[in-house]
């Protein structure tokens, strides 16, 4: 998409990122306990980031990840844990230019590898993130725990 800006997140983006994390909740039809101090927070901790698309002045998107050091690979490793680009500019490459531009950001810093998890009825994300190099390798188990 011609115009798109990919930029790290910065804390006075709280706003933006709590739009968008709502709307990828509301998606997914729960809601996001997510508010701008606690975004603020997220982007305060050293090994977690997110960046943003923009056009115009238009925050559009949101890839939120993190980072940890792997005892396995013996490196630094990814994980995409929110990918959002906001309802009507879907479609127009912008997840593929955050995608695009974390694996650049990745390969440059040294990173061994990069993971995502999606529900598996949702064949729509299954599909782009093959579309981007990501392969089948793992079953993802959670537990959820009430605050």
């Amino acid at each position: 998409m011609a115009g798109i800006k990919i930029r790290d997140a910065r804390p006075e983006d709280a706003t933006d990122i709590v739009r968008l994390i709502q709307e990828l909740a509301a998606d997914d039809g729960v809601l996001s306990p997510i508010n701008e101090a606690y975004a603020r927070y997220y982007l305060s901790q050293p090994h977690y980031h997110a960046l943003l698309a923009e056009a115009d002045g238009l925050v559009m998107g949101l890839l939120a990840y993190m980072m940890k050091a792997d005892l396995f690979h013996g490196g630094e490793t990814c994980y995409i844990s929110e990918l959002i680009v906001t309802d009507g500019q879907r479609d127009r490459g912008i997840g593929s230019a955050l995608m695009q531009a974390l694996f650049h950001k990745l390969e440059e810093d040294g990173c061994v590898e990069v993971s995502v998890s999606t529900m598996p009825d949702n064949r729509g994300a299954i599909a782009f993130y093959r579309r981007h190099g990501m392969v089948d390798e793992a079953v993802f188990l959670e537990k959820h725990f009430k605050s």
